[in-house]
């Protein structure tokens, strides 16, 4: 048995079940062999993003796992890794190195060394027989406290050593976690009951841990309504009449609202950074904070209450605790989610002329909300790109079930989104994707619909063209020259159908969601699809300052 033969059986063991990859690296064919699936996109930075959007859809119960070759190939993914490390996504890194008799010798490229800074874990498998150690502790950094990926390099020579199957003694790594200090719960319950108007702020801590249920029963019990950071949305439903909504870049009205004349705060599976993912939080409040990273704690903003632990474990806690300092009904049935009601209302009648809006060039609110009351939101997933299709869509989208959006915005890469769905679809193929991106940003990754061809791998990518650079016209007169096809020029949809996709150009809008019956139908064929709306540059974002 070769290294690879040994990689590729412990990969195996642990559930993989497709190897996102570009060639060329021998662990490819050595994976193949052993029951797991190639799936190559058309760039290093695509294929990373496909094992993000896998992970985050398998909620961290199977890690994707990557292969490149060495030195060009894991260069090229630098992008994919950094933004999985920046949204604590753990994903397994695994590209070749330069054999141990070569390395020190440019233009050898130490891929531990240079990817330290966006890693959990980088190390070299620089011996055959220590390839079950180090396997067993990448599991173990995969599936323990806070996520990130892990990089292995495995040098060629050690992919290509041949050793004795005795010494594969492998055993499945299990996750581990922890719940809070019971004093801290004690003290944070405390201080919530004596608050008269508490807020939680949750983040994807909760979806890790798959703590909405809890999350729900803790916000009753209290009546405490909740709003979630960007990359927590969806952690909470927002059909639930304690739904402030999101509360990131820009914001619903009463998630801001909250944020405002709330006198205790509660953030849940949240790191409390102030970003494009997670809102301010004004000044003057009681703030508690529940992570699983104690590097979280008083960055920001300082803490009167803390606790360290797994955000389900630690929501079972405070539950209990509630009920022990006051009763089985803790609040329920308080006066809050009248507030928020009387909140929303204002909110949707002062936005409603833009998601409703007959305007040509079209609205992309219009567009937004009229896929969003078409679709069945209990079995769809969306995310967006960067930039305006982010800060336009989160407001808005009301996911009902956790994953029901895949929120980002710690790291803010265009063209992110696609592979991010392809990825994704693997994970829960029954689910109808959707990713929403900006003409920029379809210009950053729109081969890799080609991808989707060719896997078999039927999602939709919503195209805002408005044909400029979203909100940098301003500073780049040359903007519609450089981003954006034209009526002159061409449009994203020909390419898509160049690509083999199912693509369709849109002006209209009261053909928004006949367009969207179109795709569906090309969908179930099992092929991606891409709608292109012509959209008005619109530049009116929920952002909702403080006060």
């Amino acid at each position: 048995m070769r290294g690879n033969d040994a990689i590729a059986q412990i990969l195996k063991a642990e559930g993989a079940e497709y190897l996102f990859c570009f060639p060329d690296n021998q662990l490819i064919h050595a994976a193949a062999a052993a029951g797991i699936r190639p799936m190559m996109s058309r760039t290093e930075r695509a294929t990373v993003n496909m094992a993000d959007g896998y992970t985050r859809m398998m909620n961290g119960r199977r890690n994707g796992v990557i292969v490149t070759q060495s030195g060009p190939g894991i260069e090229n993914a630098f992008g994919g890794i950094a933004h999985a490390y920046a949204d604590s996504v753990p994903i397994l890194v695994i590209p070749g190195g330069t054999a141990r008799g070569r390395q020190g010798s440019d233009p050898d490229f130490s891929a531990p060394r240079n990817y330290e800074g966006v890693t959990k874990w980088a190390t070299q498998v620089n011996q055959s027989d220590r390839i079950s150690e180090i396997m067993r502790r990448a599991h173990t950094f995969l599936r323990v406290g806070r996520g990130g990926p892990v990089l292995l390099e495995v040098p060629g020579d050690v992919a290509m050593e041949e050793l004795e199957n005795e010494l594969i003694d492998y055993q499945v790594v299990k996750p581990r976690r922890s719940a809070g200090d019971p004093a801290d719960v004690k003290a944070s319950v405390t201080a919530l009951l004596a608050s008269s108007k508490p807020m939680i702020f949750a983040g994807q801590g909760v979806l890790w841990a798959e703590a909405t249920d809890q999350l729900i029963e803790l916000a009753e019990l209290l009546d405490a309504p909740v709003a979630v950071t960007n990359s927590g949305k969806s952690a909470f439903p927002e059909n639930h009449p304690l739904s402030l909504g999101a509360a990131g870049n820009t914001k619903t009205k009463m998630a801001r609202h909250y944020l405002d004349t709330s006198d205790a705060v509660l953030g849940i599976g949240a790191s409390f950074t102030t970003n494009l993912a997670s809102s301010e939080i004004p000044s003057g409040k009681v703030l508690i904070q529940s992570t699983i990273d104690e590097q979280d704690l008083n960055k920001d903003h300082h803490l009167d209450h803390a606790i360290v632990g797994d955000a389900q474990l630690v929501l079972m806690q405070l539950i209990d605790e509630v009920k022990a300092q006051a009763g089985e009904d803790g609040r329920r049935g308080g006066a809050a989610a009248t507030e928020v009601k009387q909140v929303r209302d204002e909110f949707m009648e002062e936005w409603m002329p833009l998601l409703t809006s007959d305007e040509q060039p079209m609205n992309p609110y219009r567009v937004m909300h009229d896929i969003m009351h078409a679709v069945d939101l209990d079995n769809t997933t969306v995310t967006h790109d960067s930039g305006h299709p982010r800060d336009q869509l989160i407001p808005f989208w009301e996911p009902t079930v956790p994953r029901g959006y895949l929120g980002w915005g710690n790291s803010t890469q265009l063209g992110y989104s696609l592979g991010l769905v392809l990825g994704a679809k693997l994970a829960a193929p029954e689910r109808m994707f959707i990713n929403f991106m900006g003409d920029a940003a379809i210009g950053m990754a729109g081969m890799d619909l080609e991808t989707g061809v060719r896997l078999g791998i039927p999602i939709l990518t919503v195209v805002l063209n408005n044909q400029v650079l979203s909100g940098y016209p301003a500073r780049y007169e040359t903007a519609v020259e450089l981003y954006g096809f034209t009526e002159l020029y061409g449009d994203y949809a020909d390419v898509a159908t160049a690509l083999g996709a199912y693509g369709e150009r849109v002006s209209d809008p009261a053909e928004i969601v006949p367009s969207l019956r179109r795709a569906e139908a090309e969908m179930a064929k099992g092929r991606p699809a891409l709608l292109e709306f012509m959209t008005k540059e619109e530049n009116t974002l929920a952002r909702y300052p403080a006060g």
